[in-house]
């Protein structure tokens, strides 16, 4: 999985918003990069990489557990990050249909669907924990 310098940087940059996150972020931040930083390192074992063409529902059904986690954070919240993050998870769950649809499309496009979606979830995730920092910080300089 870690076999190309891209995907160091975007386990770093994972790895990195998620600690964050779960180091200055409210309980929504915290439950959203828990939950995203567990559903990474469970994909990682369940991603079957010999198949990428082929459609893997365990991806999916992890997948959906992390939208259902962003949809429930962002009904529950009064914060606006876990929607985008719920609208980038399903951007990213519509490509599972990618290979169902169309089977002679390349799987890159699919791979490249999937990790822009996930690059959007990083952003929503690491703008929602600057500014419940932020607002921390300003509550405590009163």
């Amino acid at each position: 999985m870690f076999d190309t310098l891209y995907s160091q940087i975007g386990g770093l940059l994972m790895v990195g918003v998620c600690v964050f996150a779960l180091w200055q972020g409210d309980q929504p931040e915290r439950v959203g990069a828990g939950a995203y930083l567990l559903a990474w390192m469970l994909s990682l074992v369940l991603q079957d990489d010999v198949q990428l063409n082929d459609w893997q529902p365990l991806l999916l059904i992890l997948d959906l557990v992390v939208l259902g986690v962003f949809v429930g954070l962002g009904w529950k919240s009064r914060k606006t990050w876990p929607i985008w993050a719920a609208g980038f998870q399903l951007i990213g769950l519509m490509s599972y249909l990618v290979p169902l649809i169309d089977r002679r499309l390349p799987a890159w496009s699919y791979i490249t669907v999937v990790n822009i979606a996930a690059y959007g979830v990083l952003i929503s995730l690491a703008v929602g924990t600057f500014w419940a920092w932020q607002e921390r910080r300003a509550l405590e300089m009163k």
